[in-house]
Order: C-alpha cells, then sequence, then structure tokens
C-alpha cells in the first residue's frame, strides 16, 4: 500500500478489480455495502450488516477477495469485520488454507451506528419499519390506460431492484390520480419477493422534518448514513424540494449518488415531470432522468367505472348499476373524491337508515364536486310523473282521487322535496294547490313503499334516473 494513498483509496481500488470479477447483481448485494472504518498497517476493519453477511462473503468469495486485498494492502493483512449493535465476538471458521486472513466479528461503537430518524428518542430502538399501507397492494389497485406504463414498469422494478433499467422511477401526474398506490404497492411487491431487502416509504415533507431534527441536533451524517443503508427508498411528492432548502437538497444528493452507485432503488413521485420542477439543483434534475418517467393519467370512462366498483367492493358497499354510473358521469375521476363520496354514502346507509340511491349520491356529492347539471324545476318533474305513468296533465292536477291518479300525485311531490329547494308549502301548490301537509303525508307514504313494495321503488328509481339525465 502507497504511503500517499488513504486505506479508503485502497479499498475503493481493490472494488474496482472486484467488480470485474463479478456480476452486477453480486457486486451490488455483496460488497458495495461494505464499508472500510480502520487500517492500522496490519488489520482492515470492516463494517458489514450482519454476521451471516459475513460468512457468506468468507465462504463464497474469499478466493477472489484475498489475492486483491493482498495485492492492494499487502500480505500481512488481516481482516476483522464490525457489525453494528452486534453482541456477537465469535471467530468465523475458515478452512486452513485461508489462515492468511484472520476472521472476527466485533462490535461497532455504538456512536458511530446511524441514529434512525423513525424511532422516538426514549423508546427502545427496533429494526424500523417499512412506512408502507396496507391497502396500498397490487392486488387492490385498479390497471387502466391511464396507468398501465408506471404499473408495468413498477412491476419489473419490483422483481429486479436496482438492477432494472428504470433507476430512478419517477412517477408524475395531478393529485389524487393513484401515484401513492403504485409505488406503495411496489414496496409490498418487494418485501413478498426480497425480504431480505430493506424498504422505506416516507414523503419528501416528512424527510425534511427529518433533516432538520438531525441539523439541531448535529446529527447530520448519522441521518444521511441512515438512509444511505436502504435498499428501496421510496420518497412522495419530491416536488416538496423546491426552493430555499439547499442544505436538504444535498443531504438527498448524497443518499441518493450512494444508493445509486451501490445498486439500490430508487423511486420517486411528483405532479410534474423533472423538466417542470422548480428551484431544484440541476444537478438532482438531471439524475432524476437518469431512469424512467412515467405519467399517470386521468382515467378514462370504463377505467373510472372499474375504480368505482373496486372501492365500493372493498369498503363492503353494494352499489347499485345506476348509483356506479351516476356517480362515474359525475366526478372528475380524482380517487380521493371517489373515496370520499363512497365514505359518506356508506355513513348515510349505516347511521342514517338510508338506502343508496342516483338522489343520495347527488345529495352525498355536493360536498365533493361541483354538479354541472341545471337546476330541477318541478314543472319537470311533473311532467316526467305525468308522462311515466300515462297520466295528462289536467287529471294530475284535478281532484280525483283515483289509486293511480293519486300515487302518481305522491310520487312527484315526493321527487319534489328530493330534488328541489322548494318548501313544501310552494311543492303542495305547484301540485294540484295542496297544502303543506298534503305534501308532507304524501313523502312519508312514498317513503315507506319504497321500502315495502318493489314496483314502486324500481318505477321511482327508473324516474329519477330521466330527471337526473338532464
Amino acid at each position: 500500500m502507497a504511503n500517499s494513498q488513504t486505506y479508503n483509496e485502497v479499498w475503493q481500488s481493490c472494488m474496482n478489480q472486484i467488480k470485474k470479477q463479478t456480476s452486477n447483481e453480486e457486486f451490488a448485494r455483496w460488497f458495495a455495502p461494505i464499508t472500510p472504518i480502520a487500517f492500522d498497517g496490519t488489520k482492515l476493519r470492516l463494517r458489514v450488516p450482519n454476521v451471516n453477511y459475513a460468512k457468506h462473503i468468507e465462504q463464497n468469495y474469499l478466493e477472489i477477495l484475498r489475492p486483491v486485498i493482498f495485492q492492494m494492502f499487502g500480505n500481512q493483512t488481516r481482516l476483522v469485520y464490525a457489525v453494528p449493535n452486534s453482541e456477537e465476538k465469535t471467530p468465523i471458521s475458515a478452512n486452513a488454507d485461508m489462515t492468511a486472513i484472520s476472521q472476527h466479528v466485533t462490535q461497532t461503537n455504538t456512536q458511530n451506528i446511524p441514529r434512525n430518524p423513525f424511532v422516538i428518542p426514549g423508546l427502545k430502538k427496533v429494526k424500523f419499519p417499512t412506512q408502507l399501507s396496507p391497502k396500498y397492494t397490487f392486488s387492490t389497485h385498479v390497471e387502466g390506460e391511464c396507468n398501465r406504463l408506471a404499473r408495468s414498469a413498477g412491476m419489473t422494478v419490483a422483481l429486479n431492484p436496482g438492477s432494472s433499467p428504470f433507476n430512478p422511477l419517477y412517477i408524475y401526474g395531478a393529485s389524487g390520480l393513484g401515484k401513492t398506490h403504485i409505488v406503495q404497492a411496489i414496496g409490498h411487491e418487494v418485501c413478498e419477493r426480497h425480504p431480505e431487502l430493506q424498504v422505506l416509504y416516507v414523503s419528501t415533507n416528512k424527510f425534511q422534518a427529518q433533516f432538520l431534527t438531525a441539523y439541531k441536533n448535529g446529527e447530520i451524517n448519522e441521518f444521511i448514513n441512515f438512509y444511505q443503508m436502504i435498499d428501496v427508498l421510496i420518497i412522495d411528492d419530491i416536488q416538496e424540494l423546491s426552493g430555499n432548502k439547499v442544505a436538504t437538497q444535498n443531504a438527498f444528493f448524497n443518499i441518493f449518488n450512494h444508493l445509486q452507485l451501490a445498486g439500490k432503488q430508487i423511486i420517486l413521485t411528483s405532479d410534474k415531470p423533472p423538466v417542470e420542477l422548480k428551484d431544484i439543483e440541476q444537478r438532482l434534475l438531471t439524475r432524476f432522468k437518469w431512469g424512467l418517467s412515467a405519467m399517470i393519467d386521468t382515467p378514462d370512462y370504463e377505467t373510472k367505472l372499474k375504480i368505482i366498483r373496486s372501492k365500493a367492493d372493498s369498503m363492503g358497499i353494494n352499489l347499485p348499476e345506476d348509483v356506479v354510473t351516476y356517480l362515474a358521469d359525475n366526478i372528475s375521476a380524482n380517487i380521493r373524491e371517489i373515496e370520499g363520496a363512497l365514505l359518506s354514502l356508506n355513513a348515510n346507509v349505516s347511521y342514517m337508515n338510508r338506502r343508496i340511491s342516483t338522489s343520495l349520491a347527488k345529495e352525498v356529492l355536493k360536498a365533493y364536486v361541483h354538479m354541472s347539471q341545471k337546476e330541477i324545476s318541478i314543472g319537470r318533474i311533473t311532467d316526467i310523473v305525468c308522462k311515466y305513468f300515462e297520466i295528462d296533465e289536467q287529471s294530475f292536477n284535478s281532484s280525483k282521487r283515483t289509486r293511480e291518479v293519486a300515487q302518481a300525485r305522491q310520487i312527484a311531490m315526493y321527487l319534489a322535496k328530493q330534488h328541489t329547494k322548494l318548501p313544501l308549502a310552494a311543492i303542495g301548490s305547484a301540485i294540484g294547490g295542496r297544502n303543506h301537509a298534503t305534501v308532507l303525508h304524501s313523502c312519508k307514504n312514498v317513503s315507506n313503499l319504497i321500502e315495502t313494495d318493489k314496483v314502486v321503488k324500481s318505477q321511482i328509481e327508473e324516474i329519477e334516473k330521466i330527471i337526473l339525465a338532464g
């Protein structure tokens, strides 16, 4: 080893030679994570993830590693493996002809171990969770033309994280179209297929908050080291890095570079493509473009129908097809709006003892979307009811009390109460000059019939479809 070179530089030269003798996958998994931490002229101390990792190196790659170490560090060199947080100090056994390199596992000084920013100070530190939501999986995701590229690329990444050409995988699109669902689904798929890999999902805002905490505590190096230990890093809403957050961008640049060079997988989401991001360092933007940028677009009508049905099934809601169609016609395709509307429908059924219908859907949607339909007039309602039951307008507004005419009038009053803002007295006045009490009685009577008479229920639903069709 030349005196002018540091042991880190010599180690890097060793890695360059080993990289030529191993596959990209082997090197990324078994050599890139190794970090040299000390060399005293005889003992070369290396940090490795765990004891089994060191054993695997000794059993499978010693014939490659030993000649390179001897050549670069000298024939007297002995390896000592340091395992973070390990209490094991038992020497790793080796064959007699390999005794030129001694194998020992020592405990790393706890001051050098990266602090986990997901662990609350004062609590026992544990292996960090993935931060993935159990509901965001590929099995609960609805595929369509709008998201096929992002989903397909995500599955490719999940099969070979870090080894696919899609690194980073950058998924962008407007808010509420399912970016978070896809990237978390990728995380779950990686955990299923590669349980040995450490996956982490984090929003950019949370990343920034953790960085500020590390900065205040003088733990920037530990913060960066922690993120550099991750195998699959998923960062949501990367556009939040924009602005005068130079220190945060520098930290993320260091993390990004390390993970990329180590063959780790990076997955990003944003509300816009890399070229449209503002106030983010050019060196970061360049790296965002290295892999694949996949857009998620607004779902087409058929995909929107599938999403509504899928969300309703997952919530245990029995949604009539006419309500599915009505929601699809009136929601702009924002998935959060769909979920909110379905939750509200379900709450009305569970807590208010109401039935799911297009009229209830219309009432619910007023809180989520701007309805574009024209205001429904009482004249339109009475005209549609008369045509449906084949009753002339004169008979409808007369004092006739035949069953057909009386029931048609009651249904018209009920629908007028559901679909107009008129008070009961105004509804009665418009339908044959009836009073407030008559309208109230008619509405209660029709509500009871809906619950007990399937024919009447079906008739009213058909009439509502015509009314709401515009």
